[in-house]
């Protein structure tokens, strides 16, 4: 049982912080525009892929879990 409630734990820290992310994002100036990000605008069409962001959030995502992991 300890193990299962270590992974309720982790999980309740993943959300708070993918909570406070999505409350604070407006406030970081630039999480979405990176250089990398795709943004095509043509007339009333719109296409946005953020390669960029992805990636960085993958890398602190990655870096966050070995860090618990250990």
């Amino acid at each position: 049982m300890t193990g299962m409630g270590k992974t309720l734990i982790a999980l309740g820290f993943l959300l708070v912080v993918v909570g406070l992310l999505l409350v604070f994002s407006g406030k970081i100036p630039w999480l979405g525009r990176l250089p990398g990000d795709i943004c095509i605008r043509k007339g009333s069409f719109s296409f946005y892929f953020p390669v960029a962001t992805g990636i960085l959030i993958s890398l602190i995502l990655s870096v966050l879990f070995w860090l618990f992991r250990k």
